[in-house]
């Protein structure tokens, strides 16, 4: 499977099945475009029929040289020697065996606060209640948590808890005895814990900062970026905003880090569709590290995505991407989490046709110990898995987000940047559809956008 486009000055072709990306000349590009519409994925390497390379020598003619023709004709037959053009998918044959390996949890998310002390507007957790009701995690509830994940993590030495909400600072003296725990059982399990920690920094301090940048291996600084846009959509609760209060915090926490193991984490609504301005606007205040994600909201939401905003969205992200190459070059970069490829050591096969890992290696706990597939499905009881104190009891659920794959959706048979997101959020694709194995199409737009903008600019600081 062949994906072809330019972007910024650069001609680009993708081999989807073994991850080669080639930036090639007009000629070579047309050639394989012509190419792609006729030549299959190959079992093995061979010559291209030799009628087929007349028909790109006639398609091509009038537009390049019959030498600069032959010559890509030649670079093309070479990459397919080197199975890195037009190569077989021998990933779908993994699948089968997704349902007979044994479930091993390596990550939790300790809802260690169902509270929060902001009102953001999109809030899918209602203000940390999550459909539920207001509640603070027991170091007690934790504790067995961090035993199920010891217990159930098999021979996986590194495993991951974040604590999550709501807004866990509110549960402060529960996380730090939890951390203490788990550091207790380290060596007597032969584990290792890495814990992190998402906040909207309202009670963020300097002795909360000095234990973080001892025990947690990453920091998710929640916001949304300008002034007038996070102020708009995470508000405290009687109406003020809270941009004035915790940009600072959030600038001393980064600099106390070295710049290094945190995300400022906004989120983009239809009321900032410009929102590449929101992510240099975090650049221009000193963050290194930053992500900005579009919501999910139902379509009657004002600030919902809707489909007629893809056309704005997609252009942010070439534009941010060119400012992400020029500011780079001027010494001056940062790093975007969605631009983030590793094109030499990306994630081994089972990650790029599962994804995070939902409902299996990675679970969510509720305050009162309940466990659910991850943080977007609590509350939604058809999807209760069990609890830390009897385990895993609805193998159903479990053994459904077992076979969710990239070769389970029919959105993703076909899509070349499958390999990259995995198949998308389980969340999005059940609160759109019904099912897990369906594909929210917005997002899926914005995703093959941002794969296209990462890989542009891989091979535009290449040739610096």
């Amino acid at each position: 499977m062949i994906h072809q486009y330019k972007n910024n000055g650069y001609d680009i072709i993708m081999d989807i099945n073994s991850g080669a990306v080639h930036v090639a000349d007009d000629t070579v590009y047309d050639a394989v475009e012509c190419l792609s519409e006729k030549l299959p994925d190959m079992e093995k390497p061979r010559p291209i029929p030799e009628p087929l390379k007349q028909e790109v020598r006639d398609r091509l003619s009038g537009v390049y040289e019959s030498g600069d023709i032959e010559d890509a004709l030649s670079d093309i037959q070479e990459l397919i020697d080197r199975e890195e053009l037009f190569t077989k998918d021998i990933y779908k044959d993994y699948v089968a065996d997704f349902k007979s390996r044994k479930t091993v949890v390596k990550a939790l998310c300790l809802h260690i606060a169902h509270d929060c002390n902001l009102a953001c507007r999109y809030c899918f957790a209602e203000e940390g209640e999550y459909h539920g009701r207001r509640a603070l995690m027991s170091f007690e509830v934790g504790r067995k948590a961090l035993d199920f994940l010891i217990a159930n993590s098999g021979n996986r030495r590194n495993l991951e808890v974040d604590f999550f909400g709501g807004e866990p600072l509110m549960n402060w003296e529960v996380v730090k005895q939890l951390v203490e725990y788990g550091r207790s059982q380290e060596k007597l399990h032969d584990k290792h814990f890495r814990f992190t920690l998402t906040t909207n920094g309202v009670l963020l301090n300097d002795e909360i900062m000095e234990f973080c940048n001892r025990e947690m291996g990453n920091v998710v600084l929640s916001l949304d970026g300008r002034k007038e846009v996070n102020d708009n959509m995470r508000p405290f609760r009687k109406g003020a905003g809270s941009y004035d209060l915790i940009v600072p915090k959030f600038q001393k926490f980064a600099d106390s880090r070295n710049q290094t193991n945190y995300y400022v984490r906004g989120t983009f609504t239809r009321n900032n569709l410009d929102f590449s301005k929101d992510v240099l606007h975090f650049a221009d205040l000193g963050f290194k590290q930053m992500s900005i994600e579009p919501v999910v909201a139902s379509p009657q939401e004002p600030y919902a995505i809707r489909e007629e905003d893809l056309p704005q969205i997609l252009e942010e992200y070439d534009k941010l991407a060119v400012e992400y190459v020029k500011r780079h070059n001027e010494g001056n970069g940062f790093n975007f989490f969605h631009f983030m490829i590793d094109l030499n050591q990306g994630p081994c096969v089972a990650k790029r046709l599962s994804g995070c890992g939902s409902g299996t290696e990675y679970l969510a706990v509720t305050p009162w110990g309940d466990l659910y597939p991850c943080h977007q499905f609590v509350g939604q009881e058809g999807f209760l898995l069990g609890n830390v104190d009897e385990g895993i009891t609805n193998t159903k659920i479990r053994d459904e987000f077992k076979l969710c794959n990239v070769y389970a959706k029919e959105k993703c048979k076909e899509c070349f940047a499958r390999f990259y997101c995995s198949g998308g959020c389980a969340a999005n694709s059940y609160n759109f559809h019904g099912s897990i194995t369906d594909a929210y199409e917005i997002g899926c737009e914005m995703e093959k956008k941002r794969v296209e903008c990462s890989i542009m600019i891989k091979a535009a600081l290449a040739r610096q």
